[in-house]
Order: C-alpha cells, then sequence, then structure tokens
C-alpha cells in the first residue's frame, strides 16, 4: 500500500548565516519525513542555497514575518525555526497546519514545546527542539557541496568586511591593514560583499593597494559566494553569514566578534576556524562598533590567520 505524501511548511524567514545554522534541523526533518514534502519558507536570494541543501523540495518566497501567507492546501506540519516570539507562532498558526512544532510560548499555551534558552548555540538549538518532539538530528551535519557551474578560484584569501550591523563591523582601515599584510606576503586576496557593501568593499581595496580587480562585492549571487569559499585558503570575516559559509564548506575562518560570543553564533566543525572575541556582551544591532570589537588588533587578526593556516601537527 503506497504512503501518502504530506506537506511540511518549514519558517526560517532570516538570513545566510541563520539558513546555514539551521541545516542540521532541516536534515533531521528530512530523515523522519523521507516522503514527505518539506517546503521552505525564507527570503527569495536563499531559495537556490536552501535547495542546494538537499533537505528540503520546495520553497516559499517570505521576506519577513508577516509575510508567510495562506498556504493551499494546508499543511499536514508546521515547524517553526524562525524564533521565540509569538509572532512566528502566529504566522504559522494561520496556516492551520495538523501539527504545530514550535518552543512554547505563554501566548500560545494550546502548542506544546520546549522551553527556549538563551544561551544555546544556534545549531544545537534548533536540534533540541526537534529532539523534544522526537526527531534526531546530527548538529555536526553542516557540511554542504561546493556548487558546480561557477569559475574555479582555488588558493586566493578572501576578506569580508561587512555586517548587518554596525556593532558587528570591525574597521575598514584595519581589514585593509589585513589585507595589505596577506597580499604582501604573497596572497592573492579578493573583498567580497554584498550589493550594499561595494563601496565599503572599494574603500578596503584602496586603502590596502589592491587592484580594482581584487574586488567581488556585489558580483557573486549567493551560490557563487559559496563556490568562491569552498575554493578559497582562508576567510577573514565579522561575525556574520559568511563565517558560516567557512563552517560549512569546511574552509579555514579567522572570525571576529564583538557583542555577540562565539558560543553562540560561532564556528563548528572542520576549517580550522579561529574565532576571536573580546569577551564582552552587547547589543548585536547597535549602530556603532561594539567596543569589544574594537579592541581586537589588526595584530591579532594576523597572527589568527597564521594560526588558521597552520598545518595540524
Amino acid at each position: 500500500m503506497a504512503l501518502s505524501r504530506g506537506t511540511i511548511v518549514v519558517l526560517r524567514a532570516l538570513g545566510l548565516g541563520d539558513l546555514l545554522t539551521g541545516i542540521p534541523a532541516l536534515r533531521g526533518l528530512r530523515a523522519a519525513y523521507p516522503i514527505d514534502n518539506i517546503v521552505l519558507a525564507a527570503p527569495e536570494p536563499l531559495r537556490e542555497l536552501a535547495l542546494h541543501t538537499g533537505a528540503i523540495d520546495g520553497f516559499v518566497p517570505t521576506p519577513a514575518l508577516g509575510s508567510l501567507g495562506r498556504s493551499r492546501p494546508t499543511p499536514d506540519m508546521a515547524v517553526n525555526l524562525h524564533g521565540s516570539g509569538p509572532e512566528s507562532i502566529a504566522d504559522l498558526r494561520a496556516l492551520a497546519p495538523g501539527m504545530l512544532l514550535t518552543h512554547r510560548h505563554p501566548a500560545y499555551p494550546d502548542f506544546a514545546g520546549p522551553p527556549w534558552q538563551a544561551d544555546m548555540h544556534e545549531v544545537d538549538r534548533w536540534c533540541a527542539m526537534l529532539g523534544w518532539f522526537g526527531i534526531d538530528c546530527d548538529p555536526t551535519d553542516l557540511r554542504i557541496a561546493r556548487p558546480i557551474g561557477y569559475p574555479e578560484r582555488p588558493g586566493v584569501v578572501v576578506i569580508h568586511p561587512g555586517a548587518a550591523s554596525a556593532a558587528r563591523r570591525w574597521p575598514a582601515d584595519r581589514f585593509a591593514a589585513v589585507a595589505a599584510e596577506l597580499a604582501a606576503d604573497g596572497d592573492d586576496v579578493v573583498i567580497t560583499g554584498n550589493a550594499d557593501e561595494v563601496e565599503l568593499a572599494h574603500a578596503v581595496a584602496r586603502k590596502s593597494g589592491l587592484p580594482e580587480t581584487a574586488v567581488l562585492a556585489g558580483q557573486l549571487d549567493v551560490l557563487g559566494l559559496v563556490a568562491l569559499i569552498s575554493d578559497c585558503k582562508l576567510l577573514v570575516c565579522g561575525d556574520t553569514g559568511v563565517g558560516h559559509v567557512a563552517t560549512a564548506t569546511g574552509t579555514p575562518s579567522v572570525v571576529l566578534f564583538g557583542p555577540t560570543p562565539p558560543g553562540l553564533w560561532g564556528p563548528r566543525g572542520a576549517g580550522p576556524h579561529v574565532a576571536l572575541w573580546a569577551g564582552d556582551r552587547g547589543d548585536p544591532h547597535g549602530v556603532v562598533p561594539d567596543a569589544g570589537l574594537l579592541s581586537i588588533s589588526v595584530a591579532r587578526v594576523l597572527e589568527s590567520t597564521r594560526e588558521a593556516r597552520r598545518e595540524p601537527v
């Protein structure tokens, strides 16, 4: 007798790093429901990468909470991999799913689930939530394959100076100093960024003496960025989504943390990865660079680039 194929809608309407840290949970869900149609609700720019993970079957463009809309037909299950607040529960509840998997919230006492734990790594958080519902996840299952069809750039060093908020953005002149030193040592250095970070990337290139051709900001789609980081020998960046690409591709990285400890969002798995953090906490959405981030010196970052590339004994 053939089994019927149900529909599962998963909400994670967040950014690049959020998608990549959610891969183990998505794959755990895939393993638990191998024949069901798993649909991810996330921002449109992440569509191809989400499908590339092999964990989902479909994609619903969802730029933010409140934009999921009504699903037809009604899903058999909805999974909240978005957050702890009532808004994400409300979005999925509006779909009238047969079952809703979520952290518990006092605004919705009719939905059971584990309590939200603030001091928990993002990867572990969602694996633990699904585990509460009896779905096994492997928090180390973070790797993705290099996307095919993109130019190969083996051996480059990628500098990514941007971040979503100023609090997590190390100064451009310091990134430039690192880039200049690495280039002087013979490394082929390129500067990446999204379409909003082109000016920042060019500023880093100018200050470091790199040619304009070293700037790749605004030229790569998400899969192109993944391919580049898969090829590169080192990534230097702040606490932003690109750091999780290094984790997903096993690329050595140096990641600079400011207001958020790496114990919550830091690199996992093979690399090696070096996470720099002063030990202070602050507002990750602040409008000025975090004081702890500013305490990280150029010399410390350069030493960390050597550490990240050091061959194991």
